[in-house]
């Protein structure tokens, strides 16, 4: 099977993520797991463990992307914006725009209808427009990720977060805390303002532009409803959005 399977290895701030493919682009394994410190290591056992689960070779082609990705022996080297938007149109076979939120940034893609990339924008100088932002406040109100949705959907009201550095919005949160208000108007605020911001990073989306979205925080159904709200737009979540990466470097090393 060596000969016709390729494996893409996205490294990122918060997850280890790859994909092994076949000929035709079809995902036929993948793993992700947490970001640990020796990426070496890391790469050097998970990379086995997927090379053992489609019977592949040490001949096999790999790609790497992610922030990590110069640390990782591979055939093909890529950007972020390259590897995610040959991922997402692979998935999709047309154009739009590509809103991926990570750990540690915020990728905003627009893809031509031949999968080139047009433009992009990132936010990657400050924690409070990417998923690390959501983590640090909603760990702070003790509120873990299979509540979040039931909390949100509860809120009556918002109470948005206003300050835009994590920081200082983490202490926001634990005065508004304090001063005794509900957590689930916090939880959806918050997810309201982290969407507000990201709506502003892509800035004003041509009507007839579809819009996909990726990364970890696309799991989280609150942001996805937040992001729909605040543009105004259907948002398709693409299957498997933390490979969208993986999957693009590893069509690269195909």
């Amino acid at each position: 099977m060596t000969e016709c399977v390729s494996i893409g290895i996205d490294v990122g701030s918060t997850t280890w993520k790859a994909v092994a493919v076949d000929s035709k682009g079809n995902i036929l394994a993948s793993i992700v797991e947490e970001a640990e410190p020796l990426i070496d290591r890391q790469t050097e056992r998970a990379l086995a463990e997927l090379k053992a689960q489609v019977k592949a070779g040490d001949g096999v082609r790999i790609g790497a992307t992610g922030y990590g990705r110069k640390r990782v022996r591979a055939d093909l080297v890529l950007t972020e914006i390259t590897c995610h938007a040959r991922g997402a149109f692979h998935l999709t076979g047309k154009g739009g725009v590509l809103i991926d939120i990570g750990g540690q940034d915020t990728k905003i893609i627009k893809i031509g209808n031949n999968g080139d990339v047009l433009d992009f924008s990132m936010n990657d100088k400050c924690a409070a427009g990417t998923g690390r932002f959501l983590e640090v406040i909603l760990k702070r109100l003790r509120v873990p990720f299979d509540e979040v949705a039931l909390r949100f959907n509860k809120a009556v009201n918002s109470i948005p977060v206003s300050n835009t550095c994590t920081v200082f919005a983490e202490s926001e949160v634990v005065s508004l805390v304090a001063e005794g208000k509900e957590i689930d108007e916090i939880v959806k605020g918050l997810h309201q303002s982290l969407a507000s911001r990201v709506a502003s990073l892509a800035g004003d989306i041509p009507p007839d532009s579809e819009i996909f979205m990726s990364g970890g925080v696309a799991l989280n159904e609150s942001m996805v409803k937040s992001l729909v709200d605040r543009t105004g737009r259907r948002i398709r979540v693409l299957n498997s959005p933390q490979l969208i990466g993986a999957l693009g470097a590893a069509l690269a090393a195909r």
